[in-house]
């Protein structure tokens, strides 16, 4: 018997026609009817809110307006193309048939991931840069042992420079180098090397590389997040953007190529390799790109339209795919249930 898949809606006379012509053929060309309600879900809702009553019959759509004519054909043609598949004893044919009538534990995870997989995007960024904030309150907190395992969790993830990083619970957010320009005689900051007394920090290969990596900090300066600034706030920006994304009903477009390559990769690109090459003290590089290091607003700015504008591109088209899931197992267990 051939199934038959009517999109419909509430108060939709002309699907009440159609099921109506529907039933007249039943005795001439039997089938099984499963319908789903566009409302059901957005995205069916979107696709086909114009277009009710819509009709799938085997590799056969039909949209309104459908003629008796019409239904007739296509579903005689459906049955023909079953009957021709099921004597030829199609090995594909019967596979697909097979699954289509089973709704496996795999379907019902995957089912339940098309539908919340943005709850769990979120809570996996959530998790993810929540975890280093973690790290100093764990630390003011005397809890140092769990603390300095998420310190060590992260530490092949990021430099973990504590001239680089945000502090909590000390008398400044961060505490920059010299070299910045923020910080010294004139100004209101201490720079990282008076507040740690860790010195000679701009030589890449000396250990005081190192012991800036390493250093946490104390109750005076404050204890250090496990992530850097720009680390920060790219995730916490990819979670403000799935946020947003998700309570907006999902309707967000991705963002074009071009404005993610002029606003993400662009400002990181520049104030990243231009302050990673300076600090290679290459002479070729030394006319025109002196030794730079970034500052605490640089990091974070750049870092945040990386992430956000990673989020904006990358997100909307997971939502695309995720509909198109959610769309066929919809159908899949409409079609189950009326079997039943």
């Amino acid at each position: 018997m051939v199934n038959i898949t009517l999109y419909t809606r509430k108060n939709c006379h002309l699907c009440d026609d159609v099921k109506a012509e529907l039933e007249a053929l039943q005795e001439k060309y039997p089938h099984r009817l499963a319908e789903i309600d566009i409302e059901s879900d957005p995205a069916l809702l979107a696709a086909h809110k114009e277009t009710i009553p819509v009709i799938e019959v085997g590799p056969y759509i039909l949209r309104a307006p459908i003629s008796k004519q019409d239904l007739a054909m296509t579903v005689g043609a459906a049955i023909d193309r079953q009957d021709q598949l099921e004597r030829t004893g199609d090995d594909l044919y019967r596979k697909r048939t097979k699954r289509g009538n089973t709704f496996s534990g795999a379907d019902k995870f995957s089912y339940w991931i098309s539908r919340q997989y943005m709850l769990v995007v979120s809570l996996a960024l959530l998790f993810y840069v929540g975890l280093p904030v973690l790290a100093p309150v764990l630390m003011k907190a005397g809890a140092t042992t769990p603390a300095n395992i998420i310190y060590k969790i992260y530490s092949p993830l990021c430099h973990q420079f504590g001239f680089r990083s945000f502090f909590l619970f000390g008398e400044q957010p961060y505490y920059p180098l010299t070299e910045t320009g923020l910080a010294g005689e004139g100004t209101n900051l201490v720079d990282f090397e008076s507040a740690s007394g860790i010195t000679h920090i701009h030589d890449a290969s000396s250990q005081s590389r190192w012991d800036a990596r390493n250093y946490v900090g104390d109750e005076s300066v404050g204890y250090k997040m496990a992530l850097c600034e720009r680390d920060i706030a790219i995730y916490g920006a990819m979670l403000l953007f799935s946020l947003i994304f998700w309570l907006t009903g999902k309707r967000l477009p991705p963002l074009h190529w071009a404005l993610w390559l002029l606003l993400g990769l662009g400002p990181i690109g520049l104030d990243g390799f231009s302050q990673l090459i300076s600090q290679f003290e290459i002479s070729f590089f030394d006319s025109f790109l002196p030794y730079r290091e970034s500052t605490p607003f640089l990091r974070t700015m750049t870092g945040f339209l990386f992430g956000f504008s990673t989020a904006w591109f990358g997100i909307p088209y997971i939502e695309e795919s995720m509909r198109e899931t959610r769309q066929i197992f919809i159908k899949k267990l409409a079609v189950i249930n009326a079997r039943k």
